[in-house]
């Protein structure tokens, strides 16, 4: 009769797990500093390239914070990935050192308001984090309480504990929440933080930073707003492949000498270049390839690593997008995509507009009129997968909407898919359908 395995064999399989994570970590020996590959990690700043102009315009604004005065406001704007946060990052934490020699309390505060969906929700965090800064307790409750209580908390820690703060706002347009007045979550938050000097509630110095992908986001500021923001605007344009190359040649050492072949980091930088420049595509490429020669157990990162990790990361990357919106969005995206990958990478709205129809026929699904579906690809360029351009089909025809995608629209299609919902579409078919909307 077969015995049951006791406790008494845990240890040896617990040894056989760390042996095998120890020939694992053995073998993985082209890595040789993983936070160099980590998109966001905040690197020395004889690593920053490419950023020379938006790093002087950020340093001259922000520099009267070590006079103990108080900074402009700001607005940085652009792409995804073309060095924002980085720069501000870099910048404050040399102003916070500076401040400290001289016994300023500067404190830097920095939120992302891509998962914050209330206006109090948005206030509660910055007391939040403001409190852990310091090393002290938010003294209000997150719930149940009026947002002038959390409002008045807030002004209370910056009062005791700064002289001056600078809040950075990242991906600020993302705070849309409950709408008052029409006016969106994320210009109300300006409105408050910007004017707080004026008031009788707080006696430090405040400036805001926002940060945005989106070039159009002003326009939805409200008029009060707008007067008490005023802020600096730093913009930040794509990065071309020369400067991403000399990004990731920045980084080179993240790797042990020898490990990449000399096409590796040429061809990272031309693929992150065709996908708006964005130096975090060309940092996360250098990271999956590492990985994937890894655990091919090979001495070189070589151009096969690079291009396997192109398909991973894009795919990667659209899931994450993906994962979070709306069955409609994805229908209106999947619509889209489909209409581009058979043009060449951009879609007319009408045509995209009819093969969303015939989505929402075929799977049964509650079809919009052409104005909501238009709408919703709008909202979708705020998740850097689609951009949006007004084009004229001549003096007696009207205008269109042009969508380009930033990512493979054949990836979109296929990581949608994965959507239980949409599994159901038949690729010949809809391509046929596609076709045939083409050559209407």
């Amino acid at each position: 009769m077969p015995t049951d395995p006791g406790p008494e064999e845990t240890p040896e399989s617990t040894s056989s797990i760390k042996d095998l994570i120890l020939e694992q970590e053995e073998a993985a020996s082209l890595i040789k500093n993983r936070s160099l590959l980590e998109p966001n990690e905040i690197v020395d700043e004889e690593r920053i390239v490419g950023r020379d102009s938006q790093l002087t315009d950020i340093t001259q604004h922000l520099r009267v914070a070590i006079r103990n005065e108080r900074p402009p406001n700001l607005f940085l704007y652009g792409p995804s990935g073309t060095g924002k946060s980085l720069i501000i990052n870099a910048v404050c934490t040399n102003i916070v050192e500076l401040c400290e020699s001289r016994d300023i309390r500067f404190g830097v505060i920095q939120m992302n308001c891509q998962n914050i969906g209330t206006l109090g929700s948005a206030v509660y965090e910055l007391a939040r984090k403001v409190a852990n800064d310091v090393g002290t307790t938010v003294e209000v409750p997150e719930h149940g309480i009026p947002n002038k209580k959390k409002w008045r908390e807030l002004y209370r820690l910056i009062n005791e504990h700064y002289d001056t703060v600078v809040f950075i706002l990242d991906e600020l347009d993302m705070l849309v929440g409950r709408r008052d007045m029409d006016e969106p979550a994320f210009s109300r938050l300006l409105y408050q933080l910007s004017r707080a000097g004026s008031t009788d509630e707080i006696t430090a110095q405040v400036s805001v930073t926002a940060i945005t992908n989106d070039t159009k986001m002003m326009e939805n500021v409200g008029s009060r707003a707008l007067s008490s923001f005023t802020p600096e605007d730093v913009h930040f344009s794509d990065y071309d492949a020369n400067q991403l190359r000399e990004i990731l040649w920045a980084r080179e050492d993240a790797f042990h000498e020898g490990a990449l072949s000399s096409d590796v980091i040429p061809l990272a930088a031309a693929f992150a270049a065709q996908t708006n420049g964005d130096a975090r595509k060309a940092i996360d490429l250098m990271r999956t390839a590492g990985s994937i020669a890894e655990k091919a157990n090979v001495d070189q990162v070589r151009e096969e690593h690079i291009r396997e990790a192109q398909d991973k990361v894009e795919k990667n990357r659209v899931l994450e997008v993906t994962r979070g919106i709306s069955t409609q969005k994805k229908l209106c995206l999947f619509a889209t995509a489909a209409v581009a990958r058979e043009t060449g990478g951009a879609a007319k709205s009408p045509l995209g507009y009819r093969v969303y129809q015939y989505l929402t026929g075929t799977l049964d699904a509650d079809q919009y009129h052409q104005e909501t579906y238009v709408n919703k690809m709008k909202e979708l360029t705020t998740y850097s997968l689609v951009e949006t351009e007004r084009k004229s089909q001549g003096p007696h025809s009207g205008s269109y909407l042009e969508f380009t995608f930033g990512e493979n629209p054949n990836t979109i299609i296929e990581t949608l898919r994965e959507d239980s919902r949409l599994k159901d579409v038949h690729v010949d078919e809809l391509q046929t359908v596609v076709k045939a909307q083409i050559n209407q």
